[in-house]
């Protein structure tokens, strides 16, 4: 967790305390040079990068380039360019730090990144996304000009199985701290013993002492979310420790009536630790501590805090769809917040350590995170991929990864691999119980397990006996009989369905499950690279959404699932090829619109009312139309077209929706839920008529002034009557003014071209994306969208 001292003093320290604060950690991300192409000795200071761009990370160069089939990534690599790219950045560290320790920290750089300052080599790391640090403080001009250089190799490829971005595209911080200090990732904080009434949280704290020998104080106090202190002191007796060593302290604060974290309530605590020489604070680190206990059971599966629940996870690849691989925090948050409401409780970091920031903010939000490190182990999947590197690499990037992600309470299973091509193959008896064993060198609170697409008795990943739980991808057919396969184990779906779907895209009839490839019409040569939405469509290797939900939901040993996907994500476009460019897996298209499988989830995964009818009613006369219903908190529904009713009908059985075949004609559909006899709810869908005008909603109106903060800007397509016209394609062109700018655009079409970073977007189904990200100054921002033949739109955003 990164927080400066001067907001930890501001919430727990006073004014003396203030001078003795000595650990600082900025953010590093402005006023970067970028060159991308190879420069002869760009590492040298002497070196002129003037002519270079200036701009402020994360940043992705990948998602700035054109799209073509014949870019090296390939489409399964999203179809951009790759290259190799340079950053620079000259900085002063002031004279008053002499004597301090100064580090860099890079949250991830993709890939094969090499770093000097002035001109010296710090370090190699070929992991696109593993955290790391270089102390700089040996080859710094304090109180003079430094200049730090990044060498970002990603030419050789393919080197993915979907989208990775290239460049720095994680966060970087420069910390100072005191000869004496916590190490980088120093903490350990587990809770045990956790009741209602009392838990205790232990905390290990490792501290290096650069500072000639010295008596020195470790004390750890815990915080509630309002700042007042529940329980204190931690104090470590004082004893002499010598010069450039590292020690390690424990202690145990006991806390009474612990608010605990769980998925609804995720409450976070603080753990500050200090190191005090005398009555001095020489350092001062920050933990969020969240107090909880779960358990994976043989037969009734998950439970958290003792409470029996499912984990209702997806999987997500890293990028952000049209802001590619740059982290955002904000547009982090807005794919959880739209997960949540779907009712997803559970997020699998498929298939590499997540940026630390969605960690973060899934201990604020409440999610259950499976958290992955590699893809591939000794064998390759594509050409140039981690394989390369795994012998030499994967312990100190494994170590890195627990070090980093273990305090957050959020992370509730390791996941070393997923489907690793040893898995039948007897290497697998010697890599997985090593990669386990760094693991729990590291860490025993939480359960490991592998993600296994062949799990058979021939599995040597699970008969080495290296994971605590195991992880089926897919095989939703052998899940009832998984006690008589592995007597004695515990089950995660680690990787679930594969429904393939194109929002607002619709073919008859609804009612048979169709397997790509498949031989029906043409093999998904359709018209503009679509696939039905009506969660009808599978691959070889998956079922559909409803197929799987309910064999999940049926037994207790189910311990919890992650569907593959929440949202689209770049490359990957199965079931087509170019001129696809992204996937159809996801839940919620690459824009952030939901499909109408969301709302299936959204009826069995919430208590929220649900009434969701579809397909749209624009269609040829006389043509039998299926009209689906997700509904809950009901017994019945009943449709009418134009007055008309076309009979009531319920759920029976495990069905998960209701369906009626209707002769189209023009007009309104009206479906009414019942309880009991009383209306739940009404949804109305009328035919709608020539696009007529736009209409701009954001989901933000107020930003704030800081270079990153986001308001995504849907554009929807409507009729007179304010109707979504389900078929515009209108171009629709953006303009702004005031202290903000378009950082990228979208409609969630797998297909189309078109660069992210342009000024206008057609319409896809009616609708349209535009991302405007703040400036560092406050003031109105206008927002302005025209198309040829409609009234122009605006809106009005603020930034603050």
């Amino acid at each position: 967790m990164k927080l400066s001292g001067l907001l930890l003093i501001a919430l727990f320290f006073s004014a003396k305390t203030f001078a003795q604060q000595t650990r600082q950690t900025l953010d590093f991300d402005k006023g970067w040079r970028f060159n991308l192409g190879e420069v002869a000795d760009a590492e040298k200071p002497a070196t002129s990068d003037t002519k270079w761009r200036s701009l402020n990370l994360p940043h992705d160069w990948s998602v700035e380039g054109k799209f073509s089939k014949d870019n090296p990534a390939t489409p399964e690599g999203g179809a951009l360019p790759g290259g190799i790219g340079w950053y620079r950045k000259s900085f002063t560290v002031p004279a008053s730090s002499k004597g301090k320790l100064v580090y860099i920290d890079f949250d991830g750089v993709y890939q094969k990144s090499k770093v000097w300052i002035n001109g010296h080599l710090l370090g190699f790391r070929p992991n696109g996304y593993i955290s790391f640090r270089y102390e700089l403080t040996p080859y710094l001009n304090f109180g003079g000009n430094n200049v730090i250089a990044v060498k970002v190799d990603n030419s050789v490829q393919p080197n993915s199985r979907w989208y990775s971005g290239s460049g720095i595209y994680r966060n970087v911080w420069l910390v100072t701290t005191a000869k004496t200090a916590i190490n980088h990732w120093g903490t350990f904080v587990t809770t045990t013993d956790v009741s209602n009434a009392s838990a205790k949280v232990n905390i290990k704290v490792s501290v290096k002492n650069g500072a000639p020998s010295a008596a020195l104080v470790v004390k750890t106090t815990l915080y509630d979310a309002l700042g007042k202190a529940v329980a204190g002191g931690g104090a470590i007796p004082s004893k002499t420790q010598l010069q450039d060593t590292v020690f390690e302290t424990s202690t145990t604060l006991a806390v009474k009536n612990p608010t605990l974290w769980s998925v609804d309530k995720p409450y976070l605590y603080k753990a500050v630790t200090q190191v005090l020489s005398g009555k001095t604070v020489i350092d001062e680190y920050t933990t969020p501590v969240g107090i909880r206990y779960f358990n994976f059971d043989l037969d009734k599966g998950f439970s958290l805090n003792g409470k029996a629940m499912k984990i209702l996870g997806v999987c997500d690849h890293h990028d952000l769809g049209s802001l590619g691989a740059a982290i955002n925090t904000r547009a982090l948050e807005r794919q959880l917040q739209i997960l949540k409401a779907m009712g997803c409780n559970g997020i699998r970091t498929s298939h590499n350590p997540p940026a630390p920031e969605l960690l973060d903010l899934c201990d604020k939000m409440g999610f259950i995170v499976m958290d992955e490190a590699f893809d591939c182990w000794e064998w390759e999947k594509v050409k140039y991929d981690y394989h390369l590197y795994f012998k030499e690499w994967h312990k100190r990037d494994l170590e890195d990864q627990v070090l980093r992600d273990r305090n957050h309470p959020s992370v509730m299973i390791w996941s070393i691999g997923n489907e690793i091509p040893q898995q039948h193959d007897t290497t697998a008896l010697r890599i997985a119980p090593e990669l386990s064993a760094i693991v729990h060198s590291l860490d025993t609170t939480r359960p490991i397990t592998a993600a296994n697409n062949n799990p058979d008795k021939n599995n040597k990943i699970i008969s080495s006996g290296a994971i605590d739980l195991v992880g089926y991808n897919y095989h939703e057919g052998e899940y009832a009989a998984f006690h008589d396969r592995y007597p004695g184990k515990k089950f995660i779906a680690t990787e679930t369905t594969s429904g393939l779907e194109t929002r607002g895209f619709y073919e008859m009839p609804s009612d048979s499950i169709r397997v790509w490839p498949e031989k029906w019409d043409k093999p998904f040569e359709r018209e503009g690279n679509n696939v039905s939405a009506y969660d009808n469509v599978r691959p070889p290797w998956g079922s559909t959404h409803e197929m799987t939900w309910k064999v999940m939901k049926k037994y207790d040993f189910l311990s919890g699932m992650f569907i593959w996907t929440g949202f689209d994500y770049l490359g990957e476009p199965t079931p087509y090829s170019w001129p696809s460019r992204s996937s159809y897996f996801g839940i919620v298209d690459l824009a952030g619109f939901p499909k109408d499988v969301y709302y299936m989830y959204q009826s069995e995964w919430t208590n929220k009312p649900v009434l969701h009818i579809f397909p749209h009613w624009n269609w040829t006369p006389g043509k039998m139309v299926d009209v689906w219903a997700y509904y809950n908190s009901a017994d019945e529904v009943e449709l009418f077209l134009n007055g008309k009713s076309l009979g009531t009908k319920k759920k029976t059985g495990d069905d998960l929706h209701i369906m009626w075949r209707v002769k189209y004609e023009p007009g309104t559909l009206k479906a009414v839920s019942r309880k009991d006899g009383k209306v739940v709810l009404t949804k109305l869908i009328h035919t709608a008529g020539e696009p007529a005008r736009i209409e701009l909603s954001a989901d933000r109106k107020l930003i704030k002034a800081d270079g990153k903060d986001l308001s995504f800007i849907t554009v929807k397509i409507l009729d007179k009557d304010g109707n979504v016209v389900p078929d515009a394609d209108n171009l629709v062109d953006f303009k702004i003014s005031g202290p903000a700018f378009v950082a990228s655009v979208d409609n969630g079409d797998p297909v189309t071209h078109d660069s992210f970073k342009v000024s206008y977007r057609k319409a896809f189904h009616g609708l349209a994306l535009a991302i405007v990200q703040a400036k560092e100054k406050a003031g109105a921002v206008t927002f302005t969208a025209t198309s040829k033949g409609l009234p122009a739109a605006t809106i009005t955003l603020n930034a603050k």
